[in-house]
C-alpha cells in the first residue's frame, strides 16, 4: 500500500497503475504493506519476500512474453 485514504479505503501500486481498494478485509494493513488484491479489495497481507519473489516472477514471464513478441 502506498497511502491510506478516508474511510476504508487505500491507494496501492499495480505495476507503476495506482488504484484505489478496499482494506475492509484487512483492516490492519499499513503503507508499505504488500496486500494480495482482487476485484477492488486487499484479501490479505504478503510477507515482503514473498512479495518480492512474486515480483521477480512476474517481471520474468513478461520477459519472456516479450521476446516472443507478445503483445
Amino acid at each position: 500500500m502506498v497511502e491510506k485514504l478516508d474511510g476504508e479505503q487505500a491507494a496501492v501500486d499495480l505495476g507503476g497503475i495506482r488504484k484505489t481498494i478496499s482494506t475492509a478485509l484487512v483492516p490492519e494493513a499499513q503503507v508499505g504493506d504488500y496486500v494480495i488484491v482482487h476485484v477492488g479489495y486487499a484479501l490479505g497481507l504478503l510477507d515482503p519476500e514473498e512479495a518480492r519473489q512474486t515480483l521477480a516472477m512476474f517481471a520474468q514471464w513478461q520477459a519472456m512474453g516479450d521476446a516472443q513478441g507478445a503483445p
